[in-house]
């Protein structure tokens, strides 16, 4: 093997050019900290990464598996649509991440079909600037965010409250300069009630003591080398040395309360998920913040409150690291954590995390408001197999109708639900509890809850005709149907019939960027559709 030494930044170089994507410092120095490949010091103590190392993982974790992802899901891939050179900043760019939303699609996605570029496989342009795009199944609204970048007006439909309310926050117009004083004021007021109630001593000295134990027990990145060579039976020598804290540190534990209960607010109206999933102090600090919502006049600063908030929320539940996407039971002391190969501590205050999310928050929306065009952006709360778009649209603005009127719809960009994948309303169980918004769960299409049986195959495939028959009807005759599904059933062939549509085309996709437990292989297809009497 050579010997031959790069720096971190060098590496990030090499890198880049080897794999024809963009590799960061930050992502090599990644590699190092979990144990992928090995660090070197040089004669000043600076960090070097051996070239032969470094190539052998790239080969086995992206070359190799990009072959084996070709044998395993058919050699139609288009590999430039996986978007696999892309860095997470940029896939969750501006408001993009401004809440969590799981099963959303990367908006450089939307961007490919929307936008006015050509190559070998995208033939056409399909819209332009004036346009109006449709997504019957709009999530957290990926697609309107992309319509309003590219100078097209857009139109999304949801069954669920909380994801209108995601998107309606990410599209609004603000004055910063008011919103920027009333979302810090509000940050400032809640960690000067959460430093009045509760003593920090504890959670200041649990940190240090972990620091020490999970240095001398854990060391990195020799424990991680360890458990990636097989040489350490990781959950056993975890769940011993986790004993060994606990018991060395047993009166410790009894230690953490409150230090002036006088002032703690009334809990009486809380939900079971709050009571389960949230510690005492965190279910405080996040009913002192409500209360402040409660008293803001301006209904848009509201609704940004409530989603700084609901991120607060979902950051801080008492859960394991590996299981924030899925949570499976509530975690109320230190746990050995698989993710980071050391002990670990359920977090116990949400003061980092709004602190963080009101500035990210303020500075994610600046960002989008500089981009966006002056353009239509309607959000339809309501169920797309009944809804009348035109009619909704007529509610909230007559310009943005009068427009619709004269032109309809000139095409659809959506991911329906996959069958018997997730529960949408579920994930955002704790903001449905924390605003007393009321869930419609049944109204659901292919929920994870009526699994992927022979039933729920047959429900799937007519909830989704419905809302492609009732749709169609505001959009013009010739306009085009853009459909991304994990069609790994075949259903699409028969819904395209049964909604009146005929398929055109087909891009089938890898998805390579995965956040959850699951690695396994996976493609999608986006599925182009016209009406079936159109030619």
């Amino acid at each position: 093997m050579s010997q031959e030494l790069l720096s971190i930044s060098k590496a990030s170089q090499w890198a880049s050019d080897y794999l024809d994507r963009p590799v960061t410092p930050s992502n090599i120095s990644y590699l190092i900290q979990y144990a992928k490949i090995k660090k070197y010091l040089d004669e000043q103590r600076k960090t070097k990464i051996n070239l032969d190392e470094l190539k052998k993982y790239y080969d086995e974790n992206f070359v190799k598996k990009q072959e084996s992802w070709k044998n395993k899901l058919g050699t139609d891939l288009n590999w430039g649509l996986s978007f696999s050179h892309l860095r997470e900043s940029d896939t969750t760019k501006h408001v993009h991440r401004l809440h969590p939303y799981k099963g959303k699609f990367i908006p450089q996605l939307v961007e490919y079909f929307l936008d006015s570029h050509l190559n070998d496989y995208k033939k056409r342009i399909f819209f332009r600037q004036g346009d109006v795009i449709l997504d019957p199944f709009m999530g957290s609204g990926t697609t309107l965010i992309q319509s309003s970048e590219l100078g097209l007006h857009s139109i999304g439909i949801d069954v669920s409250d909380f994801n209108c309310l995601i998107s309606k926050v990410k599209l609004d117009n603000y004055d910063f300069s008011q919103l920027n004083d009333i979302l810090r004021n509000a940050m400032t007021q809640t960690l000067s009630f959460s430093n009045k109630v509760f003593d920090d001593s504890f959670d200041l000295e649990l940190k240090e003591r972990l620091n020490e134990f999970n240095k001398k027990c854990f060391p990195n990145p020799e424990f991680k080398n360890k458990v990636r060579k097989g040489e350490i039976e990781e959950e056993k020598y975890g769940e011993k040395k986790l004993k060994k804290l606990l018991k060395e540190n047993e009166r410790f534990f009894t230690k953490n309360g409150t230090k002036n209960k006088t002032i703690l607010l009334d809990e009486k109206d809380m939900g079971k998920f709050l009571s389960r999933w949230f510690s005492k102090r965190v279910r405080q600090e996040l009913f002192h913040y409500l209360q402040l919502i409660d008293k803001e006049k301006d209904e848009k600063v509201r609704n940004i409150m409530r989603i700084i908030l609901s991120r607060a929320a979902r950051s801080c539940r008492a859960t394991t690291h590996f299981d924030l996407a899925t949570l499976r039971e509530p975690q109320t002391k230190p746990y050995y954590c698989g993710k980071h190969k050391k002990i670990c501590t359920p977090i116990n205050t949400i003061k980092s995390h709004l602190r963080r999310y009101t500035h990210d928050t303020i500075n994610r929306l600046g960002e989008f408001s500089n981009l966006k065009k002056k353009v239509f952006s309607g959000v339809i709360h309501a169920d797309s197999r009944e809804t009348d778009i035109f009619d909704e649209i007529k509610k909230q603005n007559k310009e943005f109708y009068e427009l619709l009127l004269k032109k309809k719809i000139d095409g659809v960009f959506t991911s329906p639900p996959y069958v018997g994948q997730i529960d949408y309303h579920e994930q955002h169980a704790y903001a449905y509890e924390l605003f007393t918004i009321p869930r419609k769960d049944e109204e659901e299409i292919g929920p994870l809850c009526k699994g992927q049986g022979k039933q729920a195959k047959e429900d799937y495939i007519g909830g989704i005709s419905r809302v492609f028959r009732n749709i169609s009807k505001f959009v013009k005759d010739n306009g085009d149907f853009f459909i991304v599904a994990n069609d790994k059933y075949n259903l699409y062939p028969i819904i395209a019939e049964k909604s009146g549509l005929r398929i055109i085309e087909q891009f089938k996709r890898p998805v390579l960027n995965r956040t959850e437990r699951d690695r396994q292989p996976y493609a999608e297809i986006i599925f182009h559709m016209k009406k079936a009497n159109t030619y």
